[in-house]
């Protein structure tokens, strides 16, 4: 079997993927669009948008808009984030919690947002399967308290090393948040299908593929059944996203993506 050797010079047996792709995405104000729709959905689906976002103290107005076809996951890492619908009601998310919003045949988003202490985090867009594109919308959070980790990983989402999400996505993906260490080494091992694999790096640097990545890098590996080995260059954190390829091409709009129905 082929030898990988990693930067500081310990010797691997175990294959690791390449980088494919590397980018520091678009800024727009608070918003850092990593990967979106328009550019690398048919290479990372069902994975087809990721915005890192800082938020200030100021109240946020959001206008009107729907969203269908996917599941949008909102993770908060610091600060305290709370949106008010149209409705009336009210959503707090804190610091560890994951929300999950399946907007499946349509959910219309809209309402004020108010933000404690320095808020950042990641929102992500997944493709839901063709039988849910058109299913029922459908809400839930996991609070901090709720979040399991395994080392130095906390399951957002699917399963890690025996570790489950208590949020179960129709999707076989797997979300992790991971910390290291300075000089820390760690081996993300995928499930056999997972031929998608990306790292978003939150802060810190690390070594992956053979490269060193920077705070605000976003790295789409290379397609295959091989693991990845990371070693922190300095203290880090980083998302980490895999999944099997949707075998459906996408096709989207400003705020929905849906399978090709030609096909």
């Amino acid at each position: 079997m082929e030898s990988d050797e990693n930067p500081r010079g310990t010797r691997t047996t175990r294959r690791s993927r390449r980088i494919s792709l590397r980018t520091t995405g678009r800024t727009n104000g608070q918003l850092t669009r990593l990967a979106g729709p328009s550019d690398i959905a048919q290479l990372s689906t069902p994975f087809v948008l990721l915005d890192r976002f800082v938020l200030g103290d100021a109240p946020l107005r959001l206008p009107m808009h729907p969203h269908s076809g996917i599941a949008v996951v909102t993770y908060l890492l610091q600060g305290s984030l709370s949106t008010i619908e149209r409705s009336g009601a009210q959503r707090t998310l804190s610091p560890g919690a994951v929300e999950w919003s399946q907007c499946g045949r349509g959910a219309w988003n809209a309402g004020s947002a108010f933000t404690r202490g320095a808020v950042s985090g990641y929102r992500l867009w997944i493709a839901l399967p063709p039988s849910l594109e058109l299913g029922e919308p459908d809400h839930l959070v996991a609070m901090d308290d709720e979040v399991l980790s395994r080392g130095p990983a906390r399951v957002l989402l699917g399963k890690y090393d025996g570790e489950l999400s208590p949020l179960q996505s129709p999707v076989d993906m797997t979300y992790l948040h991971v910390d290291l260490k300075a000089r820390d080494q760690w081996r993300y091992e995928p499930p056999a299908s997972h031929d998608i694999l990306w790292i978003a790096v939150h802060s810190g640097s690390l070594y992956a593929g053979g490269e060193l990545l920077e705070a605000g890098e976003f790295v789409l590996f290379d397609q295959s059944g091989h693991g990845v080995d990371i070693v922190a260059h300095d203290t880090c954190t980083f998302m980490l996203g895999s999944a099997e390829q949707s075998p459906h091409e996408v096709v989207d709009g400003y705020f929905s993506v849906h399978a090709d129905s030609s096909e």
